[in-house]
């Protein structure tokens, strides 16, 4: 048997837990960037280890993609875009959170509810990091099938030509979500 619960966070609640982001914002440089990346990484293997319910679970699973977005080497993301992914991900760096992670079955519900949050706020790098994936992904296999013709175009060629299509996009999608949140 199957139960579902729902619950709405109003304008006041999302402000409320946006503070809270805001107030967990990263520093600068990458020692910065490596401890926001290990603690998100981290906060994960624990909440898999701990089999949280799959609500939450599958909230927090989209931390990889966080991570991935300023890790991929080839992704090169412009610096304020990856300093605006770290603030956002402060708070799961953070140990003293509203809901210590050791309370079987909702110590992970403030984190999920944090993830949830950020990858809304940043659903146009999210969308344009899937995009570029995705992209490549196929570039690979295009350029890695057997009998296919080759093409004087490095792969250094392709993704930076790519890389500065989907930053642009990125960027429209931004200014629009955010007309749209208003």
């Amino acid at each position: 048997m199957t139960m579902k619960l729902e619950f709405e966070l109003s304008d006041q609640d999302l402000a409320y837990f946006q503070r809270l982001i805001d107030s967990k914002s990263s520093g600068q440089g990458e020692i910065e960037m490596a401890h926001i990346v290990k603690a998100a990484e981290s906060l994960l293997e624990r909440a898999r280890q701990a089999n949280p319910p799959k609500f939450i679970l599958r909230r927090l699973e989209q931390l990889e993609s966080l991570v991935a977005m300023v890790t991929d080497p080839e992704w090169r993301l412009p610096v304020e875009d990856i300093r605006r992914i770290l603030d956002a991900m402060g708070y799961v760096s953070d140990r003293q959170d509203l809901i210590p992670d050791d309370i079987p079955a909702i110590g992970y519900l403030d984190d999920a509810i944090m993830v949830e949050l950020t990858c809304r706020n940043l659903r146009p790098e999210l969308e344009a990091y899937r995009d570029f994936c995705g992209f490549r992904e196929q570039e690979i296999e295009r350029r890695h099938h057997k009998g296919g013709p080759e093409t004087p175009v490095s792969r250094s060629d392709w993704l930076e030509a790519r890389r500065r299509e989907l930053h642009e996009a990125m960027h429209k999608r931004r200014g629009l979500f955010g007309r749209l949140k208003t």
